[in-house]
């Protein structure tokens, strides 16, 4: 059983602290402890909102195989045994993740230092400047540096968990819990989307219709200037409509859908890798393993032997447990 320690601290967003516990209490496969130093007030944007306490305390977090510490209230400072605890988890290679604003924690305690970070855009730049040695990037939903991880805003502490459990059990088990928690297995783009521009120079229409076109056809060598000609626009205008919607370029977003499509194929089928580079768009296995390298950090063959019988067999779980909760 994967044990997930959730910190509550002082100040902890509410909202934030329960993100976690819903998305790893409706996967088969982990256990979750809310654990906090003592009880605490959680809060709601700046205004109390009620005091938590739980059985578990930050002793119950040390044998931990992830620890998360949601959103607190900017300019609360940890206190020393909230710092002893991450950084002794991180000496263990405990995986540590942070959602919204908890990032600022994960700083205190020297564990962004040399390290690529995010937070909401909102306190991104007071991030940067108390902490100059991380490298901070406003623009992202989250960010995995492996053993560590950040999330931006709020409710990129959901994208952040999810990807948690698609690393662990693959992107078949990660759509279950996304469908039981009802929201997107993976969300396009970045914080960029959400972010206020003074005076923005970009017609935000939607384009919705011209996704979904493109996530039907991700077998056809599609180019910019087909995608252009799908939505009855010029190139140019495309690609300012399009980073405005979803935060990234038509190609990347493609890209993106491309290797979510090809691993999920290679979790849930046993078609061979010719195949699966035809069938989503990368015309040749060569292709496919190249963006696999880069991107995904292993090969095809690789990923399939990691993740196929462990994410079929909790996939199979997942789909009862949801089925259960529909019926209750």
């Amino acid at each position: 059983m994967h044990v997930v320690a959730v910190l509550a601290l002082d100040g902890v967003v509410a909202f934030e602290l329960t993100i976690p516990c819903l998305v790893f209490s409706s996967t088969p496969g982990y256990e979750v402890r809310v654990c906090a130093e003592r009880s605490v007030t959680a809060t709601s944007h700046g205004q109390e909102s009620f005091r938590v306490s739980s059985r578990y305390t930050l002793k119950d977090a040390v044998d931990a195989d992830t620890l998360i510490v949601p959103g607190i209230e900017p300019g609360t400072s940890p206190s020393p045994k909230v710092l002893k605890l991450l950084r002794d988890a991180a000496a263990r290679g405990t995986r540590i993740a942070s959602v919204c604003t908890g990032a600022f924690v994960l700083a205190y305690a020297g564990l962004l230092d040399g390290r690529k970070a995010t937070t909401h855009w909102i306190v991104a730049d007071d991030l940067a400047k108390t902490f100059p040695q991380v490298t901070v990037d406003p623009s992202v939903l989250f960010i995995d540096e492996g053993q560590i991880l950040t999330s931006a805003g709020v409710a990129a502490g959901l994208d952040l968990c999810l990807h948690m459990v698609r690393l662990d059990h693959g992107a078949a088990v990660a759509a279950n819990t996304a469908r039981v928690i009802v929201m997107p297995p993976q969300r396009t783009g970045g914080q960029a989307q959400f972010i206020e521009h003074p005076e923005p120079d970009v017609d935000t229409n939607d384009l919705t219709p011209v996704l979904q076109w493109m996530q039907d056809n991700l077998d056809l060598p599609l180019t910019i200037a087909d995608i252009a000609a799908k939505a009855t626009m010029s190139t140019r205008h495309l690609s300012r409509r399009f980073r405005a919607q979803t935060g990234t370029t038509p190609l990347q977003w493609l890209l993106d859908r491309r290797l979510q499509r090809a691993r999920e194929l290679l979790e849930t089928t046993g078609l061979p890798v010719e195949r699966i580079a035809q069938t989503c768009g990368f015309g040749s296995p060569e292709t496919l393993r190249h963006h696999f390298a880069k991107h995904v950090g292993t090969t095809p063959r690789d990923y399939r032997a990691a993740f196929q019988a462990s994410g079929e067999m909790i996939s199979r779980s997942a789909g009862t447990t949801a089925l259960e909760s529909v019926n209750r």
